[in-house]
């Protein structure tokens, strides 16, 4: 059969007699499509095809366990963070919020996730925390971080490592509390000094939308001063203070309870954000997975049909050379 396709066809190989190499001309002609990929010719394996379907099945699976996981995660954690929301709302009434106090020692408290797949709330935290930086930096004043979780620290470490004061990983390892908590904020308190506390989170919203949030704890020294010049805070005098404790030992305590309820409740709140942002991220992959899948099985398709196609040419072919 392949002789008498070549003595139907000789005709086709006259003009390349005369070439300085007919030999490896012919074999070009005839080469089968698989070894003409590299001269121009689109090829492609339908193995490779179906290797590639099963790969973006298995992560489409993965994708959608995920989000289900994140969904589990986020209604447990949403009905706590919003409770604890009224932990710390009674300190703003009394004390106020106020972000832009002069002071010199800044620490900024960043808190993030120990793991990723949950879009931007990480660099949202870390960009926010750059930002309080350079603003309250200057040569009078010293800026220090406290990072908590491995996401912020793995961008801080970076460029302002020499800026960290205190490092603290793994917070959602165990269920949270806020016995937990308020054991993390005690060490923070006994390690670093302080004028004013700057913890940098992101307030749940929604399931799809978080909001960059900055709560300020100032020092009692601070909270006293403001208050007699009559700032933003207000006058404490107009509480009475009962019991055998003096203003200065109210105000510590007072401090001391604010920081902890506070980063109780940024701590659940960026949590949450997290498995928001998740559950968002692995939607958006599942959905892209089915994209590909899909472009992937037309290609197969198409791959398949032209395989078919060219056997069913090279069958006509040999029968019609044979007949004639």
């Amino acid at each position: 059969m392949a002789m008498a396709a070549l003595r139907r066809e000789g005709r086709r190989f006259g003009p390349l007699v005369s070439s300085p190499s007919p030999i490896n001309a012919i074999r070009s002609t005839l080469a089968p499509a698989e070894e003409q990929v590299g001269l121009g010719v689109r090829s492609i394996s339908t193995q490779i095809v179906r290797n590639r379907m099963k790969s973006v099945k298995n992560i489409q699976k993965i994708t959608k366990a995920m989000k289900m996981v994140a969904a589990s995660k986020l209604r447990a954690i949403q009905v706590r963070a919003e409770n604890s929301r009224g932990l710390w709302q009674p300190f703003t009434a009394l004390l106020g919020d106020t972000p832009s106090v002069s002071v010199k020692k800044n620490v900024i408290v960043t808190i993030s996730s120990d793991k990723g797949l949950c879009g931007g709330i990480n660099s949202t935290s870390v960009k926010i925390s750059r930002a309080l930086y350079k603003v309250n930096a200057g040569p009078d004043t010293e800026t220090k971080y406290v990072i908590l979780g491995e996401k912020a620290k793995a961008q801080l470490i970076r460029d302002s490592k020499k800026d960290i004061s205190l490092i603290m990983t793994e917070l959602q390892k165990n269920f949270l509390n806020y016995t937990q908590v308020s054991v993390l904020a005690d060490d923070i308190l006994k390690n670093v000094e302080f004028d004013a506390l700057r913890i940098v989170f992101n307030k749940f919203q929604s399931v799809v939308s978080f909001l960059p949030t900055t709560a300020t704890v100032l020092s009692p020294e601070i909270v006293e001063r403001e208050s007699e010049a009559g700032g933003k805070i207000g006058s404490l005098d107009a509480y009475e203070i009962e019991g055998g404790e003096t203003k200065s030992e109210v105000l510590q305590n007072l401090a001391e309870f604010q920081f902890s309820c506070v980063m109780f409740n940024a701590v659940l709140e960026n949590a949450c954000s997290e498995q928001g942002a998740r559950m968002s991220a692995m939607d958006s992959s599942s959905r892209n997975a089915g994209d590909m899948l899909d472009r992937l099985t037309l290609t197969y398709n198409r791959t398949r049909q032209a395989s078919i196609t060219t056997e069913l040419i090279e069958i006509i072919s040999g029968a019609s050379a044979l007949t004639g």
